[in-house]
């Protein structure tokens, strides 16, 4: 199956990678609040959010080179 032009590609290194950014996102704090402290709500939303925020920019410069060099 050919792709289209313009169409992104997704391999599956690209797609565990961005399973595993998401659930580190939800289940860091999580874990954290169960097993080390108690966090409130607002403290694990923010803590979800760098997690995801880090993880995307991380994701981003790991996978921009793979994607560029696709025909």
């Amino acid at each position: 199956m050919k792709r289209k032009p313009g169409e992104p590609i997704y391999l599956k290194r690209h797609m565990l990678g961005l399973a595993l950014a998401l659930l580190a996102s939800i289940l860091l704090p999580l874990l954290y609040h169960r097993y080390i402290g108690a966090l409130s709500f607002a403290t694990r939303f923010g803590a979800g959010l760098l997690i995801a925020v880090g993880s995307a920019t991380a994701l981003y410069f790991a996978y921009r080179s793979s994607a560029e060099s696709e025909p």
